[in-house]
């Protein structure tokens, strides 16, 4: 298990906060509004924002040619799958169930990790996996039956959370040696690239003026999800094991679930208060220091 930093701490929080609350937002902006659009709005925006944080840090922009298999492979898998299924996924479905299928994305990561990777999962991980899993049933528990009118919508974001738990392992161990904000902008441009031929191809006939409500939504998710989260992201999984980076985050289907519920009326039943303290155990499990970490004293 891995101790965060205070720094890794505050990331961690901010990152809950802007990401749950988002998925209300996002269901909100694309309802009525062409989703794919929607995404491509919001990555134009945002694409701008990141590359002027680079500057103002001095941040070097290159990546050299010869990690551009990598950069192409790393966006797929972190990047298109996940911001094209997801954006298309949550019309169909409610904004917390979308959430919490999404969300499935640690148990993927978790699996994928020690099958594929030979990455040893301590008991207490394991633990961790478990009560995550067994959250996510429970939130589902009256979903199932309304899901399996839904098909596609279930699948897209089950695609789209077991492609996410490959790149964040494949992100874990990569080669490429510029920094995290480096290869966050060119995930982010690539993807804003896919989405626009997307939004061309498929949208074009549907185009319309945004709302004020739907430029509101638009401007949250560019600047709070795009320019931030995502970047924040990318950072804690990287330079967290994998199993640390997914499961501390579980809490963010539940903030999804809680501000969904006040927000656009989607009813809350028992399973939904039982999965919060199944969650709050996962991610106890991670983030609480082992007995011999907190034994080390610090030089």
């Amino acid at each position: 298990m891995h101790a965060l930093t205070r720094q890794q701490l505050v990331l961690l929080v901010l990152l809950t906060i802007v990401w749950g609350v988002n998925w209300p937002i996002m269901k909100f902006g694309v309802t009525g509004f062409p989703p794919l659009t929607f995404r491509t709005i919001c990555m134009w925006i945002g694409l701008p924002v990141l590359g002027l944080f680079l500057w103002w840090r001095r941040v070097p922009f290159r990546i050299g040619r010869e990690h551009w298999p990598e950069l192409a492979l790393l966006t797929v898998f972190n990047m298109l799958f996940w911001h094209t299924l997801a954006i298309l996924a949550i019309q169909t479905l409610s904004s917390g169930r979308a959430a919490i299928l999404g969300y499935t994305m640690p148990v993927f990561s978790a699996l994928v990790g020690a099958w594929w990777f030979g990455q040893r999962l301590a008991l207490r991980g394991w633990g961790g996996v478990a009560a995550a899993s067994l959250g996510v049933l429970l939130l589902l528990w009256h979903e199932f039956t309304r899901l399996s009118g839904k098909p596609m919508g279930v699948l897209m974001m089950l695609v789209a959370a077991a492609a996410w738990a490959l790149g964040t392992q494949l992100l874990r161990r990569t080669r490429i040696p510029q920094p995290t904000l480096t290869i966050s902008f060119w995930l982010t441009a690539l993807t804003t690239v896919w989405m626009t031929v997307l939004a061309l191809v498929f949208e074009r006939g549907a185009w319309a003026w945004p709302t004020p409500g739907i430029w509101w939504a638009i401007v949250y998710n560019a600047l709070g999800v795009f320019a931030f989260a995502q970047v924040a992201w990318l950072s804690l999984a990287r330079d967290l094991p994998p199993i640390a980076s997914t499961l501390s985050v579980m809490f963010i289907p539940v903030l999804g679930v809680f501000s969904g519920a006040w927000w656009l009326g989607e009813v809350l039943r028992w399973q939904d208060w039982a999965a919060v303290a199944l969650v709050m155990v996962a991610i106890a499990s991670v983030l609480w220091p082992s007995r011999r970490t907190a034994e080390v004293p610090h030089t």
